[in-house]
């Protein structure tokens, strides 16, 4: 290389893009009643975007795992990224991403997981097995983000 030429900094994996919900700092610490509120509001969004997408997948003629598990990514999508900027108020940050990520495929598991188990062709039954697994997943990550994911630094 040639000595009039600057030395480039090594290339580092870039952080994941966020929507910038929010005009706030992050980091601001939010009371328990206000998180709760805010992740169920988050929640259902993304429930509307996971059974909405579920839905499609199945009219689709999709196998019952196949839909859940496309309707689960895109929804859990959704969910880590306007709760990190809206529910916590928390900075952007590799390693909490990568918290996150290790958590929704725990909770993946768990909701497909359910889901397969609890399906069943009735209409009520397909409704009835996506709640059931929807809620044994929020209630999983709510708890994990709040006392564990959203204190890393």
């Amino acid at each position: 290389m040639p000595e009039h030429l600057p030395v480039q900094p090594e290339p580092h994996l870039p952080l994941p893009v966020e929507l910038p919900l929010v005009d706030e700092p992050g980091g601001t610490d939010v009371d328990l009643k206000t998180q709760v509120v805010r992740f169920a509001l988050t929640g259902g969004l993304s429930a509307i975007v996971d059974f909405g997408l579920y839905a499609v997948g199945l009219a689709l003629g999709m196998p019952v795992a196949l839909a859940k598990s496309i309707s689960f990514i895109c929804g859990t999508t959704t969910a880590y990224l306007i709760n990190r900027r809206w529910t916590f108020k928390a900075e952007p940050s590799r390693s909490r991403f990568i918290a996150v990520v290790v958590l929704y495929a725990v909770t993946f598991a768990v909701q497909v997981g359910l889901n397969t188990l609890l399906y069943d062709p009735a209409k009520w039954r397909i409704l009835l097995a996506f709640v059931i697994a929807q809620g044994t997943a929020t209630v999983i990550n709510f708890i994990v983000q709040r006392t564990i994911i959203f204190k890393i630094h």
